[in-house]
């Protein structure tokens, strides 16, 4: 209950939130590699949630956690904090503290990696999760964001429908057949009326590429 309580408040601040009830299912999930974040309940059907933590390591998953428990003794904090997790919250919580918690962890996590990446005249900022041309920034629905971070994070490769999906929309989300590529095809449009000086490529049976325009 408090699993779908939580989600509908983060997905009310356009937070994309992909919800998984086992270990065994939050490694799957975990695997797939898109997430910013990952909000941990130690109590879990198959085991202390805190075991995900070393798996995520091993996989050179190196993406936040913030654990949830209901025990508040210190043993158990300076436990939740040994097995590494990187922020840890004692059930009840305020989830306008949670929110703040991950978008904290959201901008350290951005401090030893690249803060802005330039294709083009196009400069995307992934801290503040803007997309600006000669320090104009673009008005993009969240979706078609999405859409240019992923593929500029990688730019001049081919970027997998799939992956592209994964990052785009939660796995309860219904995707329509040609949703993805409605998103594309807006994203360029905009592009284009700013001259950003990019091309977005759709490459046959695989996905999409995004590279300077020649």
């Amino acid at each position: 209950e408090m699993a779908s309580v939580l989600k509908a408040a983060l997905e009310r601040l356009d937070i994309i939130v992909d919800h998984a009830a086992t270990l065994a299912d939050a490694e799957a999930v975990a695997r797939l590699g898109h997430h910013d974040a990952v909000v941990l309940d130690r109590r879990l059907p198959d085991g202390d949630g805190l075991s995900l933590i070393p798996r995520l390591r091993a996989l050179h998953l190196d993406v936040p956690v913030i654990a949830l428990t209901a025990m508040s003794g210190l043993e158990d904090r300076v436990a939740g904090l040994d097995a590494g997790a990187d922020d840890y919250m004692v059930k009840p919580f305020a989830t306008v503290e949670l929110v703040a918690r991950l978008h904290a962890l959201h901008r350290r996590s951005f401090t030893s990696r690249a803060n802005q990446t330039m294709v083009g005249r196009l400069t995307y900022d992934f801290r503040h999760r803007e997309a600006l041309v000669e320090d104009h920034a673009l008005d993009l629905p969240r979706r078609e964001r999405l859409v240019l971070e992923t593929l500029i994070r990688r730019p001049g490769r081919t970027i997998m429908r799939s992956a592209l999906e994964e990052a785009v929309y939660a796995l309860d989300d219904e995707i329509g057949s040609n949703a993805l590529d409605a998103h594309v095809s807006r994203l360029r449009r905009k592009l284009d009326d700013v001259a950003a000086g990019i091309e977005i490529r759709a490459i046959r049976n695989l996905g999409y590429l995004l590279r300077a325009a020649s």
